[in-house]
């Protein structure tokens, strides 16, 4: 068994990848310092509509992007994601076949923020249960029982400390790119939630900040904190 954060970044500022690029091992070696002092195996780097082999800091680090399409953000994980995609050209169907062209999966990313990817029919391979916005839980998993889909966790972290809200618990025997497509694909994989004062704080945090920006749907949200 493993424990890997499947969605993190590089960096805390929204900028094209070339500005500061510098910047993005240094972020990555420090996001997974934590993700590893809180007792992760590993992350995924999956910056926004970019990859570049050098965030690969370790063999702890999962390649990945986080694609903008034209319904929302997919997080396509995996030993070859593409480098660079323009953000709000790809429908969820062109990213996604983009995705296993390139040996990756293809999961929804914070379907609840910013996006109507959970309503396409596109061949997903998993739905996320999204760090920032874990009051979605339940409606998360409705939507992954209804579409047949696995669940997985990421904490969405743009800083270091935020690494491990959320991770994903994989059956697997090491910590490949293939071997983490290969537990996504057969379902072999669980999201793992941690608490604490920090994560609460960051959690109601976000989800003000988001429902400020018209990010959130607030519609039949009663899950404020739900069971774990």
């Amino acid at each position: 068994m493993f424990d890997c954060d499947l969605h993190t970044h590089s960096r805390f500022f929204h900028r094209k990848p070339e500005v500061a690029s510098w910047y993005d091992p240094y972020g990555v070696r420090a996001t997974l310092r934590v993700a590893m002092f809180r007792g992760l195996d590993g992350i995924a780097v999956t910056n926004h509509d970019f990859y570049r082999p050098d965030t690969n800091v370790s063999d702890a680090c999962i390649p990945g992007i986080e694609i903008s399409t034209t319904q929302g953000h997919l997080l396509v994980v995996g030993p070859d994601p593409p480098t660079v995609t323009e953000p709000g050209e790809l429908t969820p169907h062109e990213a996604v076949a983009l995705a296993h062209d390139r040996d990756c999966v293809a999961i929804v990313a914070h379907p609840f923020r910013n996006s109507t990817l959970r309503e396409s029919d596109a061949d997903f391979d998993a739905i996320e249960i999204n760090g920032k916005h874990p009051e979605y839980r339940r409606r998360i998993e409705a939507i992954a029982r209804n579409r047949g889909l696995p669940l997985v966790g990421g904490s969405d972290a743009h800083f270091p400390f935020e690494a491990g809200r959320l991770s994903t618990r994989l059956e697997i025997e090491q910590l490949t790119p293939e071997a983490v497509v290969r537990a996504v694909r057969d379902g072999r994989v669980e999201p793992v939630f941690r608490d604490g004062p920090l994560f609460e704080t960051l959690g109601s945090l976000y989800s003000r900040i988001h429902g400020v920006k018209g990010h959130t749907t607030t519609d039949d949200v009663s899950e404020e904190h739900p069971d774990r």
